[in-house]
């Protein structure tokens, strides 16, 4: 039987019954991780380490709720192993209640944690490796295949995408194909056997590419610059966060940009390593040179956001960015 998938996408389309999902699971390991390509990656590198998987696609915002779900479903035995999805708020109570309830848990992730969140969590784990020098697959392969030569090459494409490497013309064509949410299991099919290209996969690059470079255009077009220490971009997100932010630094020669979802969202690229503290001041995290973080948009703060491009946070967050030392 196909190790079965159950994807979640940050609140849209039908809500389903995780309850009912998992203890349906074929008996194993349930995969949590996060829905971009590192996560597609951690995906192919535990089905190629696994017999059985039953993988939850889960956005950074879903995240504590499916960790909830989880804790009320009896492990027996099974292992939850969670891969690039980073420390929040009582993390560590809710991996105690998972333990008690017949589970083992293995964490790696590459975000940055502090000491405490580290030592708050390790108590309810068996395994938790984080590592900020390498993407989550990368982690995933040393772990799991450390003398599997396709997961070395599928962690090698992955992290120089995730990382912002940019030496292999493969990692970008594949980062830009899963901004499509419907190609995730293709994808991640394609890499559990070694595969990086194929017809579909070319297909949707070609279109892609070409619906990205209108929506980053329109980004930049309408792109407010501020700041006095850094150069900070703030332009509205209609699509392809990194592409957009790399595009904006090119061509207006920017040192942060803030892409800006219609709901408050937002997605932080900077040259100076500090994404990941500015992004904790808006209720987000990440990494020193991309994270996300969330602006507290009310009804009316949408509504001018949609109409107008107006966001009333934006002088918060230049004096926040300008404050650190």
């Amino acid at each position: 039987m196909h190790p079965l998938t159950f994807p979640w996408f940050s609140g849209r389309g039908k809500k389903r019954d995780e309850d009912l999902l998992l203890e349906g699971r074929e008996r194993g390991v349930v995969h949590l991780t996060h829905n971009d390509l590192d996560a597609v990656g951690c995906d192919a590198i535990h089905r190629r380490a696994f017999p059985h998987v039953t993988t939850i696609f889960c956005s950074v915002g879903r995240f504590p709720h499916v960790m909830e779900t989880v804790s009320k479903v009896p492990g027996e035995g099974d292992t939850l192993s969670i891969s690039d999805l980073g420390y929040y708020s009582g993390a560590e109570s809710v991996l105690s209640r998972i333990r008690d309830n017949g589970w083992r848990v293995e964490w790696r992730d590459h975000h940055r944690w502090r000491p405490e969140e580290l030592g708050k969590c390790a108590a309810s784990c068996d395994l938790l490796n984080v590592n900020v020098d390498t993407c989550a697959t990368g982690i995933c392969a040393r772990d799991l295949l450390p003398h599997d030569p396709v997961a070395r090459e599928i962690a090698s494409v992955v992290c120089d995408y995730d990382l912002w490497i940019h030496a292999d013309p493969r990692s970008a064509i594949l980062g830009q194909v899963l901004q499509r949410r419907e190609n995730r299991e293709h994808v991640r099919d394609c890499l559990v056997q070694g595969i990086f290209s194929d017809p579909t996969i070319e297909r949707e690059y070609r279109e892609i590419h070409e619906e990205m470079e209108r929506l980053i255009e329109k980004s930049i077009r309408k792109t407010q610059i501020e700041g006095k220490k850094y150069r900070i971009g703030f332009a509205p997100l209609f699509g392809y966060p990194s592409e957009t932010a790399a595009a904006m630094r090119k061509a207006l020669g920017t040192d942060m940009e803030v892409l800006i979802s219609a709901s408050g969202r937002f997605s932080l690229r900077s040259v100076p390593p500090v994404s990941h503290i500015l992004a904790r001041n808006f209720g987000g995290g990440g990494h020193p040179h991309a994270a996300g973080g969330n602006f507290p948009f009310g009804f009316w703060d949408k509504i001018l956001f949609r109409l107008l491009g107006r966001c009333p946070h934006i002088r918060r967050f230049v004096e926040t960015a300008e404050s650190l030392p």
